[in-house]
């Protein structure tokens, strides 16, 4: 009897976890009619404005991606610039739904912030630029210098630990703005100036004259950016996470934004799930079959995302490096959508 009740205990547990509940954040998002997404305030190829205030970019470009999930629709999104300094307490305040910025993905922020990673978009390192003129080659020649960085980051203590273990003694300038930052570097007032490898390549771009700085060949650091929600919404949680590796696989897969419509006849099963052309996969996320569909046809698939934005379409044309696919020699791997 007693193993009848066990059984029956885990069938009904087993129920309860198989139904898609909504959650507070999926509910708002929902009945709002669109996704409110925290970006950064302007960092070319990941999120920046033009003139008549159009956001693009790669964190940019995932926002209208879980806006495609909810929706079917990529446009219903709004932006909110965030600088390092909000970008948390807008996400846990409610502010914004989403935060798709260049935001590292670390224990203490998935266990102290009452925020969570979902994944990462973007695989990074945090580099040092220089000016081409100093003839600085490497880190190691910089004993004695001065950095200039934002506070709020883990920036400062990466540096701190680098240079501590090469023994080399450096000093800092924190500036709040990043253009405040970004001038004091270029009016001398610092050595060098240190952030995330991609997001000094952005920034090189807006220079007057890119050419005459050079970004060090050290990594200080593994990055892995990616978006972030609140904890306690699952569903929420999951739209995000699985909007992500559905853009991966679809890489994977070779389904584009140009050949979507032909794919829907593809006899491969992996394929036929991705594009909902096999029902059901939508349902326990609460949102339609065609998700991932029209994730693809309407934003891309991510090395379309990727070239598009911060690759070899890009101004910046960085190299895919770690963010290639696994079977190409990075270490991209999206999860299996089954």
């Amino acid at each position: 009897m007693k193993a009848l009740k066990l059984m029956a205990g885990g069938a009904a547990l087993f129920a309860a976890a198989s139904v898609a509940h909504a959650g507070t954040t999926f509910d708002a998002v929902q009945k709002r009619g669109y996704v409110q997404c925290g970006v950064s305030t302007g960092v070319a190829g990941f999120s920046i404005a033009d003139s008549k205030g159009k956001w693009t970019g790669l964190d940019v470009d995932f926002c209208h991606a879980v806006a495609a999930t909810m929706f079917g629709d990529a446009s219903k999104v709004k932006f909110t610039p965030l600088s390092v300094q909000q970008r948390f307490t807008a996400l846990q305040s409610g502010e914004v739904d989403l935060l798709s910025r260049d935001t590292t993905q670390t224990i203490t922020r998935d266990t102290t912030l009452g925020l969570i990673g979902t994944g990462v978009d973007f695989y990074d390192s945090q580099g040092i630029m220089v000016k081409k003129a100093s003839g600085v080659k490497s880190a190691k020649d910089l004993a004695g210098a001065t950095i200039c960085l934002q506070p709020g980051t883990t920036t400062q203590l990466n540096l701190a630990d680098w240079f501590r273990a090469n023994k080399i003694d450096f000093k800092t300038v924190v500036i709040d703005k990043l253009d405040e930052a970004l001038g004091a570097f270029v009016a001398g007032r610092c050595d060098a100036y240190s952030t995330d490898k991609s997001a000094l390549a952005a920034l090189r771009t807006t220079l007057a004259n890119p050419d005459q700085y050079v970004i060090l060949p050290e990594n200080f650091s593994k990055e892995p950016l990616g978006p972030m929600v609140r904890q306690g919404d699952d569903q929420w949680f999951n739209v995000v996470r699985w909007t992500l590796n559905a853009m991966l696989e679809a890489e994977e897969y070779g389904v584009t934004s140009k050949n979507v419509d032909d794919e829907l006849k593809s006899a491969n099963p992996n394929v036929q799930r991705i594009l909902g052309v096999t029902p059901g996969i939508g349902k326990g996320m609460g949102v339609d079959d065609k998700w991932a569909y029209n994730i693809i046809k309407q934003v891309g698939n991510y090395g379309e995302v990727f070239d598009r934005d911060v690759g070899k379409d890009s101004a910046l044309k960085l190299d895919r490096g770690l963010n290639a696919q696994y079977h190409d020699g990075g270490i991209q791997y999206g999860w299996p959508i089954r």
